[in-house]
């Protein structure tokens, strides 16, 4: 006998179908939820690293800061230590200069040579005084060179007085008419040289006027020439001659004796 079944089975199925369908949905959702929360949980597991980092890194800056804060520090006074480490050499080396500075004026000024005035600008000395003559004044010149205190020494003036151009002349004036004011260079044996500093430049040639006599005017030299070049040989010709005198007796007295002998005869 055939069996026949009359229940629902189609509806049966169906929602056999939908209970699948929810369960995988179900499934899905929570495998979704999973998902997201183990997402979540790496997600913030890395921002609390990288934060911490950061404020790991936040941290050594701060120090790092205040390392350079304290080299800055330490910088500025090692700076400030060999300022005043320049400075004490410096005073040290230019301790007794004005001493022997003075000393050395002193020692090289010439005879007939006198300063009037004495004036310092920086490394530049200025020499303001008269002379006898203008060899005088070079002979100045190459003792302040060679005295190792002062360098480069130039004539900037001389000339002849006023008084003396015009004619009234006084005592000083007449035993020291030449005017003259020089330049030199100040400098310090004793300091520590720079091997970089370029050497010190050799002195210009000064080329002096002819030298006139103490005391005689410009305006009168011309005329006066002869007689300032025959006084002083007038004794040199004096002392020479003086010898010859002596002995001009005995020639003299031959002519004489020849007319008596001739007269003899």
């Amino acid at each position: 006998m055939a069996k026949i079944n009359l229940l629902p089975w189609r509806a049966e199925r169906q929602r056999q179908r939908q209970k699948e369908f929810q369960l995988m949905i179900g499934g899905a959702a929570v495998i979704g939820l999973l998902l997201s929360g183990l997402w979540y949980l790496y997600n913030t597991n890395q921002i609390s690293g990288q934060t911490e980092r950061n404020t790991y890194l936040e941290g050594e800056i701060v120090k790092i800061d205040k390392e350079i804060e304290e080299i800055k520090t330490l910088n500025q006074k090692r700076d400030d230590l060999l300022a005043r480490k320049t400075a004490v050499e410096k005073l040290q080396a230019n301790r007794f200069q004005m001493v022997h500075l003075f000393d050395a004026i002193v020692r090289t000024l010439p005879e007939g040579v006198v300063l009037t005035s004495i004036k310092q600008e920086g490394e530049m000395l200025t020499l303001d005084g008269r002379s006898q003559s203008n060899a005088r004044v070079a002979t100045y010149m190459r003792n302040l060179e060679s005295s190792g205190w002062m360098t480069n020494p130039q004539v900037n003036v001389i000339q002849v007085g006023a008084s003396t151009a015009t004619g009234t002349i006084t005592s000083s004036e007449n035993l020291m008419p030449y005017l003259f004011t020089l330049k030199v260079n100040l400098a310090n044996p004793n300091a520590p040289r720079d091997p970089n500093a370029e050497p010190t430049p050799d002195p210009i040639p000064v080329q002096m006027p002819p030298e006139q006599p103490a005391g005689v005017p410009p305006v009168v030299q011309n005329t006066a020439d002869k007689m300032t070049s025959t006084q002083p040989a007038a004794p040199a010709t004096a002392t020479t001659t003086a010898p010859a005198n002596t002995s001009a007796p005995a020639p003299a007295a031959a002519p004489n004796a020849a007319p008596t002998q001739s007269t003899g005869k």
